[in-house]
């Protein structure tokens, strides 16, 4: 009740502005006695998944807390995990504004945030603050101003940094919204950043006596042949985990509905059945050689138990956590079989 109640209220404003009072309440009451208006109390769930036992299979996808300003609030709500970032080794901007939109009869969302944040040092303190144990992975990404060719020294000076911090890392190559990423994802660019990446784990743990696993965020507008590509990537460099999907850049089940126009990766209702394909494609390539974490599209349990049919280990939500709220936490854990 108080969700759906506050969500009218932050549907009249921008949808940035609301984000951002969300984000700001949220980080104000994770602590206290005010937490009371979303805390849930989750069923244990536990679930294994790159090594880690997770206790439930939901988790926040990226994007939604960028810089781990909430991540207690969220733990709060009962998600198994959440994923920070994407965070870059500086601070930048992002995109100009306005850059999120909402396509209320779609339950879809655009944005082209163009990884606005505060950098990776700033997040590592958010981490190193934070009070509740809830496993945190963290989504890294390369600055708008660094060339594509140089973009992995970006991916390892982020891991470097968050390295023992994070239950896991996640490396996003897959945004639609910093020019040139996406090339990451193909051919001699894409083997070269994860050996790079892989190497780097390596060393951290050695140094570190601590091992974190290390997972690939995968685009949704991939052909057959690409996602074969990739998927005999990750097995060659002996990644942890693969996340499919990122947003896409395809408007076909949003024509003619405001705001479809806008420039920007597609999220939420949209994304639901392209999503559970590709996840479909790359469990098949992968054969079991690593969990998928299923994000994209899913609005309700229905959704998620698509996701784990299709070869998903767990979910993330993040559009349909703004249209169904907290809610959507319980829902997925309260009626979901992982095979």
């Amino acid at each position: 009740m108080f969700y759906k109640l506050a969500q009218k209220v932050m549907f009249q404003m921008d949808p940035e502005i609301a984000h951002n009072i969300a984000i700001g309440s949220l980080k104000m009451t994770g602590n206290n006695p005010l937490n009371c208006f979303y805390r849930q109390n989750i069923k244990s769930a536990p679930v294994e998944c790159m090594g880690i036992t997770f206790p439930n299979p939901v988790g926040l996808a990226a994007g939604l807390d960028k810089d781990g300003e909430s991540m207690d609030a969220f733990h709060a709500m009962g998600f198994g995990h959440i994923e920070v970032g994407t965070v870059t080794p500086r601070p930048q901007p992002g995109n100009d504004q306005p850059r999120l939109f909402r396509l209320k009869p779609a339950k879809g969302i655009i944005n082209r945030m163009g990884f606005n944040n505060k950098g990776v040092d700033n997040l590592v303190r958010n981490l190193i603050a934070k009070k509740s144990d809830i496993l945190v992975g963290v989504n890294i990404g390369k600055n708008r101003d660094t060339p594509v060719e140089q973009g992995k020294d970006d991916y390892l000076i982020c891991m470097d940094k968050v390295y023992q911090h994070a239950a896991y890392i996640a490396v996003n190559i897959s945004s639609p919204n910093t020019p040139g990423l996406r090339t990451l994802q193909y051919g001699e660019l894409l083997d070269e950043l994860l050996s790079a990446i892989k190497q780097k784990q390596t060393e951290l743990a050695a140094k570190h006596n601590k091992y974190v696993p290390i997972a690939l965020k995968i685009a949704p507008d991939l052909t057959t042949e690409e996602i074969r590509s990739i998927a005999t990537s990750l097995k060659k460099n002996n990644f942890d985990a693969a996340i499919a999907t990122n947003t896409t850049l395809s408007r076909d089940n949003v024509q003619g509905l405001k705001n479809a126009e806008e420039t920007g990766g597609l999220s939420g209702k949209p994304l639901t059945e392209l999503s559970t394909k590709v996840i479909k494609q790359l469990a098949d390539y992968l054969d079991d050689a690593m969990p998928i974490i299923g994000v994209g599209g899913i609005n309700s349990a229905k959704d998620a138990q698509d996701k784990f049919d299709a070869g998903s280990t767990m979910v993330q939500i993040y559009s349909g956590f703004i249209y169904q709220g907290p809610q959507l936490v319980k829902a997925i854990v309260d009626n979901c079989q992982i095979k």
